[in-house]
């Protein structure tokens, strides 16, 4: 998460971007029982279990949207999960 909120550059304050020589496409999304579980609703991730391997195959799913970017789905997975009760 730290790595993200500072390689990271958004226009909603959560993300601080003060990194600049890094690029957010070497960034993986971390993966909370909220996150998985959405990403698995959505299709995006089969693994059971929320490891290693599920962060693997759920940073393939999402650097087919977006490569240059693929973490820029992690606050919505979350908070599908957390606020929407979407899992």
């Amino acid at each position: 998460m730290y790595l993200r909120w500072m390689i990271r550059r958004d226009n909603n304050g959560v993300d601080f971007g003060l990194w600049n020589s890094i690029s957010p496409s070497i960034l993986s999304c971390p993966i909370d029982i909220h996150s998985g579980n959405v990403a698995r609703k959505l299709g995006l991730l089969t693994r059971k279990l929320n490891d290693a391997k599920a962060v693997s195959e759920l940073d393939y799913a999402l650097r087919e949207l977006d490569k240059e970017d693929p973490v820029k789905y992690d606050f919505a997975l979350f908070g599908l999960g957390v606020f929407e009760g979407f899992s």
